[in-house]
């Protein structure tokens, strides 16, 4: 008879956890990264960020002045070796890992139509997006069930709806819900969710050479019930909430944050 797994523990309280935690979040350097790892410092947790732009990572450790509860790496989340590397070195940087974030991919959904999609632009998508959250679930796994910790991954509202000539994004954003439910299952009692952003506006959440004011329409905000788009804390919030031991009873589960613009019908 295999042996009875450890449960997770019941949240005592939802602001005494975090002093003391380790969060590692992918594509943290900027965007919905950044703002997730800027929600995890106001939370009082730590950070250590990977990102492939080494220029935007550093930038992040000058504005948050956070001193030892943040550190950066660069990390090329399609590489196993980078991967390797960036969890062998969080765990010798802080002791311990309590969070994965895997926010890191090619955010650009456009790759034109499918008979002339070369074999190789395909791949490097899945690889990204998919294979990236795969690799680093498998080598931070092993310190996250030493936490009882939790797993979240960035996906997409386009893996439920799409635009033309975006087959290649939404595949690989699919992929990470399935690759949710089904590691949520294999790894407990450590958790694993998604999160689904919609439109969420990161102009002036990128590197300070790249940072631009946001230039969206009245008509923009008000396609949303909400009233507006998103933005980076948006997800931020509910990824802290989703790595808290105050959403103990929530794994494998998918959660749009999109303004309701998916419950939105739409005609012509």
């Amino acid at each position: 008879m295999p042996a009875r797994k450890q449960a997770a523990p019941v949240p005592a309280s939802a602001t005494s956890e975090w002093p003391g935690r380790v969060v590692l979040i992918t594509g943290g350097a900027q965007g919905v990264g950044k703002g997730i790892a800027e929600a995890v410092l106001a939370a009082g947790g730590s950070v250590f960020i990977g990102d492939i732009d080494s220029e935007a990572g550093k930038a992040c450790l000058d504005e948050w002045g956070a001193g030892d509860r943040a550190a950066f790496l660069a990390l090329d989340v399609s590489r196993e070796a980078s991967v390797t590397r960036f969890v062998d070195v969080a765990k010798h940087r802080f002791g311990r890992i309590d969070g994965l974030v895997n926010n890191a991919g090619i955010a650009d959904p456009h790759t034109g139509p499918l008979e002339k999609l070369d074999w190789s632009e395909w791949k490097r998508r899945i690889d990204t997006n998919l294979g990236g959250t795969f690799l680093c679930c498998k080598h931070a796994l092993p310190e996250l069930r030493k936490a009882n910790g939790a797993i979240v991954n960035i996906a997409s509202s386009r893996a439920h709806q799409s635009e033309p000539d975006t087959e290649a994004y939404a595949a690989s954003k699919g992929g990470v819900i399935a690759f949710t439910h089904a590691l949520a299952i294999s790894a407990g009692p450590v958790r694993v969710n998604a999160i689904n952003p919609g439109w969420i506006v990161v102009d002036d959440w990128k590197k300070p050479s790249a940072r631009r004011k946001p230039k969206l329409s009245a008509a923009d905000h008000a396609q949303h019930p909400v009233g507006r788009a998103g933005i980076p804390p948006d997800i931020g919030a509910l990824a802290v909430f989703l790595l808290s031991s105050q959403a103990g009873f929530i794994t494998g589960e998918n959660f749009t944050i999109d303004g309701g613009i998916a419950r939105k019908m739409h005609y012509v």
